[in-house]
C-alpha cells in the first residue's frame, strides 16, 4: 500500500488540508486496478493504523470517495472535522446518493466535488457541495469566469489544483479562489534574481567548508558560530534539547558534544530554515521529510554507504526555491559532494533513483513509484512506514525549529 500526501493551501499559504493520495497494492493504479472502494478502505485503515494525525498533522484529511464508498458506513469512522468528502468526477448520481450526502452534511461533513468540468447550473451535486475543486489543467481559468462569479454568489468554496506557477497562482487568487493545490510553492520565483539572503548562506557556508575538511576543528567552528549571537543562541537551543540536564558551558563544548555528523545535519537544517523564512513553512516541512524519507531508503535499497549524501540531498532539494534562484546557483560557494549536486544541477548520478523515487511518491505517481521501489528492491509496506515516520520527525523537528 502507498499513501502520500499533497498540500492544500489557504489565501495566505497556510496549509489548510492535504489531500491523500494513494494506492492499495500492486494491481491497483490509483482507480482503474482494483475497486476504488478497496483503494480508499486501504486510505482508512492506514488512517487509523497510523493515526490520522500521523499523516495529516492537526490538519483536514481530502479523501477521494465513489458511490459505493459514500453509501457505506465507513466514511464516518472519521471524525467530521477532520474529512472532507471529494466525490470523484465520474461517479453516477441518483436518489440514494444524494440522500446519502444530505445525510453525511447533516452530520458535519464537508463535500468537494473533485476535479469539476460538469455544468454549474444542471449538476445535481452542486447545491450540496461546500468546495468545488478546478483542475487548472483541464479547465484554465479563463474558461471559468461566469462560473465563478456564480460559484462566489452561492457561498461556494473555489480550489484550484494543478498550480504549477506562482502566476497562476495569483490569477486564481485574483479570480476568488480561496484554496490551492500543487507544487507551485516549491518552485522559484524568480530565476536568477540576486537574493537578500546571500550573506545568510555565505555565513552557514563557512561552516559547512569547514565540516567537509579531513579534519574539521571544533575550535574553528565555534569561533565561527560565536561570532554570531543569533546562529549562537540558535546552535545552543537545538544542543539543550539534547542534552537534557547536562550543563552546556561553551559553544566547543556544545559542539563535540553532538559530534561532527550530528552538527553537520543540524546546521544544514538551521540554515535552510532561516532562508526559507519568508517562504511558506511546507517548503521545510517538505525539505525535512524528504531529507529522512531519503536517507531511509538508502538505508532500505542497500546503499547505506551513501545515506548521509542522500539525506543531505533531499534537505537541499529545494534550496532554489527558498532563494528564488536557479539550483546551480543556489548551491554555489557551498562545499556539497558531487554527487548531490549532481543529482539536483545535472539529474544524474548514484543519488538520483532515490531523488526520483522520492518525487514520484510524494506527487502519487504510482506507476513511476512501483517501478523504481522493485528495481531498487524496495518492500511497499516498508517504504510506507518509512514516509509516516518521515512525515513524524519533520513535523517533530519543525516544533523544535520554530521554537529556537
Amino acid at each position: 500500500m502507498f499513501i502520500a500526501r499533497q498540500p492544500i493551501f489557504n489565501r495566505k499559504m497556510e496549509v489548510f488540508g492535504y489531500e491523500l493520495l494513494f494506492r492499495a497494492g500492486s494491481d491497483s493504479k490509483g482507480f482503474d486496478g482494483i475497486s476504488s472502494s478497496h483503494a480508499t478502505a486501504s486510505v482508512i485503515g492506514g488512517l487509523f493504523e497510523s493515526g490520522i494525525d500521523q499523516i495529516v498533522d492537526d490538519k483536514r484529511a481530502f479523501i477521494n470517495f465513489d458511490a459505493e464508498f459514500i453509501n457505506s458506513d465507513l466514511p464516518e469512522l472519521i471524525e467530521s472535522h477532520r474529512l472532507i468528502i471529494e466525490v470523484l468526477e465520474d461517479v453516477e448520481v441518483d436518489e440514494q446518493l444524494i440522500e446519502r450526502i444530505k445525510s453525511l452534511k447533516f452530520k458535519g461533513y464537508r463535500i468537494a466535488l473533485d476535479d469539476f468540468v460538469e455544468s454549474y447550473d444542471d449538476y445535481p451535486l452542486v447545491p450540496f457541495a461546500d468546495i468545488i475543486k478546478y483542475d487548472l489543467m483541464a479547465t484554465p481559468l479563463s474558461t471559468l469566469e461566469s462560473t465563478v462569479i456564480k460559484a462566489l454568489k452561492n457561498g461556494k468554496i473555489l480550489l484550484a489544483e494543478k498550480i504549477e506557477t506562482e502566476v497562476e497562482f495569483i490569477q486564481a487568487k485574483e479570480m476568488g479562489f480561496t484554496l490551492f493545490q500543487g507544487y507551485f510553492f516549491s518552485k522559484p520565483s524568480i530565476i536568477g534574481k540576486p537574493s537578500s539572503k546571500a550573506t545568510t548562506k555565505a555565513q552557514y557556508s563557512r561552516i559547512i567548508n569547514e565540516l567537509k575538511k579531513d579534519e574539521p576543528s571544533y575550535q574553528v567552528l565555534a569561533e565561527i558560530i560565536e561570532k554570531d549571537v543569533n546562529l549562537a543562541y540558535r546552535v545552543m537551543r537545538v544542543i539543550s534539547s539534547r542534552a537534557g540536564d547536562d550543563l552546556v558551558y561553551s559553544i566547543k563544548r556544545a559542539l563535540t558534544y553532538m559530534g561532527l555528523k550530528e552538527i553537520e545535519r543540524w546546521i544544514n537544517i538551521l540554515m535552510i530554515q532561516e532562508l526559507g523564512d519568508h517562504k511558506p513553512k511546507e517548503l521545510m516541512n517538505m525539505s525535512l521529510i524528504r531529507t529522512k524519507f531519503a536517507e531511509t531508503i538508502a538505508i532500505q535499497s542497500g546503499m547505506r554507504n551513501i545515506k548521509h549524501e542522500a539525506s543531505m540531498m533531499g534537505l537541499f532539494s529545494t534550496i532554489d526555491a527558498m532563494l528564488d534562484q536557479n539550483m546551480e546557483e543556489a548551491l554555489m560557494d557551498i562545499s556539497l559532494p558531487n554527487s548531490i549536486k549532481d543529482s539536483l544541477i545535472k539529474h544524474k548520478g548514484v543519488l538520483m533513483p532515490i531523488f526520483q523515487l522520492v518525487s514520484a511518491y510524494e506527487k502519487g505517481e504510482w506507476d513511476i513509484t512501483e517501478e523504481l521501489t522493485k528495481r531498487m528492491k524496495l518492500d511497499e509496506d516498508q517504504l510506507f512506514d518509512a514516509y509516516v515516520d518521515a512525515v513524524s520527525w519533520a513535523r517533530e523537528t519543525v516544533n523544535l525549529m520554530y521554537k529556537i
